[in-house]
């Protein structure tokens, strides 16, 4: 109420202060003191029941893994890529999993039609998956004859790598593309991500835009190669659209689909032996054609899988599997079944 006095003068209060000068001041500075405090306290309140709901309804995202300060919602900034979306719809397959599965998604690569889905807005540590994003950037931003110079930083790599990269020397970038998607060469990482960008903070900084104009809304990076879980997420929901994004690109899409490579590379010998990690490649299974696969302790068993036949194509992604290749199988064969090419 006292606000409200002060805001909003009538005929009186004018009439009060003209004729006493002395006395108007006070209470007007007094009721401001009594707003500004009310308002503070309104304020206050209001702040704790979010940080209180927010706590109580975000368990989606894992304890430890979310960055001090988490990114604002991501939404589809304007950009030359046309946002691909899925398209929800009723569950087509139904497949009964002997192990745990956290999360997971089959859909169709062309129509973006989800055929099976479980809880696939759920972000969590995707480990390797990670490096999906780095390809998409990396192509992007640079032609696949480029010359990439190898720095001590790509050199002291931790987690799996090409590990034979040779210091101050250049290696073709595309070498360092199969090397990024075959072995998971968190070494071919760091060395790519320091050619387009400079440093690896600057490459971070270009995933999460590109993140968010391909309209990924529980998806954020803080490392170039998926090594580092916390603060670094994502769902099956976006997943399925950044391996979409890859298996639109032919030369992404080539890369993914090479079951072993050898290459010219500048080492003792002159070649280099790469060889991918995919379960479904290695076993042959029929018309497998990518994506990725991941694993840290936090992350567990991540696995994003392609296959095409005739002219259909589907895509399953699981996150935190107990047997991701049984899985995968199971999804894909009962998704061709319904939806025979």
């Amino acid at each position: 109420m006292t606000r409200r006095g002060v805001l909003s003068e009538g005929p009186i209060d004018r009439g009060r202060r003209q004729g006493r000068p002395g006395t108007g001041r006070p209470r007007r500075t007094r009721g401001i003191k009594l707003g500004l405090l009310g308002l503070a306290v309104v304020v206050a309140l209001v702040v704790l029941l979010v940080l209180m709901d927010t706590k109580a309804s975000d368990p989606a995202r894992p304890a430890g893994l979310l960055p001090a300060t988490p990114p604002r919602p991501v939404h589809a900034e304007h950009s030359s890529h046309p946002v691909w979306t899925l398209v929800p719809a009723a569950a087509v397959v139904r497949p009964r999993f002997k192990e745990r599965l956290t999360s997971g998604l089959l859909f169709d690569v062309h129509s973006g039609r989800v055929l099976w889905a479980r809880e696939p807005s759920q972000a969590l540590a995707i480990a390797s998956l990670t490096k999906m994003m780095t390809a998409l950037v990396v192509a992007e931003h640079a032609p696949p004859s480029a010359q990439v110079y190898i720095r001590q930083a790509a050199i002291d790599y931790s987690g799996s790598g090409i590990g034979l990269l040779p210091l101050h020397k250049k290696v073709r970038l595309e070498t360092l593309m199969y090397g990024l998607l075959l072995p998971s060469g968190n070494d071919a990482a760091i060395a790519l991500a320091q050619h387009v960008a400079g440093s690896e903070d600057r490459f971070i900084a270009m995933m999460n835009r590109r993140a968010r104009t391909m309209g990924l809304r529980c998806t954020h990076f803080t490392t170039v190669s998926g090594i580092v879980d916390r603060g670094n997420y994502s769902c099956s929901a976006d997943l399925a659209v950044m391996a979409h994004a890859v298996l639109a690109q032919p030369r992404l899409a080539r890369i993914v689909a090479t079951r072993s490579i050898v290459l010219p590379f500048p080492i003792k010998g002159g070649k280099l032996y790469l060889y991918n990690n995919n379960p479904l490649l290695l076993a042959r299974y029929p018309g497998a054609d990518g994506v990725k696969t991941g694993y840290t302790v936090a992350a567990g068993v991540c696995l994003v899988a392609s296959a095409r036949r005739g002219r259909t194509r589907l895509a399953v992604v699981l996150l935190h599997s107990d047997d991701a290749p049984d899985e995968a199988r199971q999804l894909l064969d009962a998704g061709f079944a319904k939806l025979p090419g």
